[in-house]
């Protein structure tokens, strides 16, 4: 056996290995690595290499992108966005059966999309509805379910941070721009569907249907969210047509979200040395994991897994539909168990060569391998989602896991609909010319 091979092994069995003794993710990864490397002393220059790599890793100005998404979101958060947001949508389906739930799930696409943050939409958006629901007869465990897999449609529908890390791993043959334009359809049609699964449980279970809401009213609450969704169109729009890039783009939604939570008078100037405390600690934690995940991406480039993978699955599977799905099935797994954000940079240099290479389009897979992702958030032993959504609604995980699977089956057929239908995500770029 090679010492290559030997490296990758050990690579593997150490990284799970700390997995499992619940060593924080970024340092799972960055010891499994800095292990591995010392296999390999003698055909590089040190250790200090590793070191070089997470620090190239991040030297990148699509990532400056991220920090300030997170501020936007964070400001959007305290800003009395959500409750506007909350109010919209309610006024557009409160009186179907059920209402309140569809409620949960708009204002999660809306406020996700917005913030560009699943665990921003899970908190804000779980922490209002949850208590509304259950005083309307809806089952706590149920209304958290409702929220967890809803707010991951945030990840899908831009501006979202994790497709910004996806155009980095792909190494630049997925733009930022297409990936936003193509991820409104899956986002929206996993919101749907989600939305399809609440109205036949509605009509089941017999939920309280609320009464209709006058168009007057509905005109009311699109007015007070109207600068809100007016961000969307902003952002998505400007990088689209060309206007600024997409780290131009974060920098002005933190101007515009500042601006509209103080004349909204949720937020005062002296919240924003906090504000600004929490945001940094969030980027921190990100940026860390980026900076150990871009260190085990370039090992794997190293020791030529990318080219290894792709010659195993070629060769051992002919049909090209079958090679997609074990694939899914591969990140399925490592959705359980991995932070989404090391789950792009660790797998997409593996992946992609594989999968460009049966004719799937970066972009479309950079879609196809969040969505994966974001199942795995909202289930357990590490979904990130489902353990924030449960602490909201204020029961245990376990409590929440029945009620939960119906809507996780959901989530993995609108991800098979958009693997073998690639024009759900490639439609919009095409329309754009991305």
């Amino acid at each position: 056996m090679s010492i290559e091979v030997i490296s990758i092994i050990v690579l593997f069995a150490s990284f799970f290995m700390l997995l499992m003794l619940k060593v924080p993710v970024a340092y799972s990864i960055g010891i499994a690595t800095t292990i591995s490397l010392l296999l390999n002393i003698d055909k590089l220059p040190g250790l200090t290499t590793i070191a070089q790599r997470m620090i190239t890793g991040i030297d990148s100005f699509a990532l400056l992108a991220i920090p300030f998404f997170v501020l936007a979101g964070e400001i959007m958060k305290r800003g009395g966005i959500a409750n506007r947001l909350i109010n919209f949508a309610k006024s557009l389906v409160v009186s179907l059966p059920g209402g309140l739930a569809y409620v949960n799930v708009l204002a999660s696409m809306l406020f996700g999309a917005i913030s560009g943050s699943a665990i921003a939409a899970t908190s804000a958006i779980g922490s209002i509805m949850t208590d509304r629901m259950e005083e309307e007869g809806y089952p706590r465990e149920f209304s958290a379910s409702v929220n967890i897999t809803s707010s991951t449609t945030g990840l899908l529908i831009p501006p979202s941070n994790i497709l910004i890390v996806y155009a980095l791993a792909s190494g630049g043959t997925a733009s930022v721009a297409a990936l936003f334009i193509a991820g409104y359809l899956p986002g929206i049609l996993l919101g749907f569907a989600l939305m399809a699964y609440i109205a036949y449980v509605a009509v089941k279970r017999k939920f309280i249907r609320g009464s209709r809401v006058p168009f007057r009213e509905i005109w009311t609450h699109f007015g007070k969210a109207f600068f809100s969704l007016l961000l969307l169109v902003i952002v998505v729009g400007g990088i689209v047509a060309g206007i600024f890039t997409a780290t131009e783009a974060s920098v002005i939604a933190v101007l515009y979200a500042a601006v509209l939570a103080l004349i909204y008078g949720e937020i005062k100037m002296n919240d924003f040395p906090d504000i600004l405390l929490t945001s940094a600690k969030t980027t921190a934690v990100v940026m860390f994991l980026i900076c150990t995940s871009m260190a085990m991406s370039w090992l794997f480039s190293f020791e030529s897994i990318p080219e290894l993978m792709s010659t195993f699955l070629l060769d051992e599977f002919s049909n090209k539909f079958i090679i997609f799905l074990v694939i899914n099935i591969v990140l399925l797994i490592v959705g359980t168990f991995m932070d989404i954000t090391p789950a792009v940079l660790i797998f997409t240099p593996i992946f992609l060569p594989v999968v460009t290479a049966l004719g799937m389009h970066p972009v479309h897979f950079g879609i196809v391998l969040v969505l994966n992702l974001c199942i795995g958030l909202c289930t357990p032993p590490v979904g990130t989602i489902l353990f924030v959504g449960s602490g909201v609604a204020k029961i245990s995980v376990s409590q929440v896991i029945r009620s939960l699977l119906p809507f996780l089956t959901i989530m993995i057929i609108v991800l098979l609909m958009v693997v073998y239908i690639p024009q759900i995500a490639m439609f919009l770029p095409g329309l754009f010319n991305l």
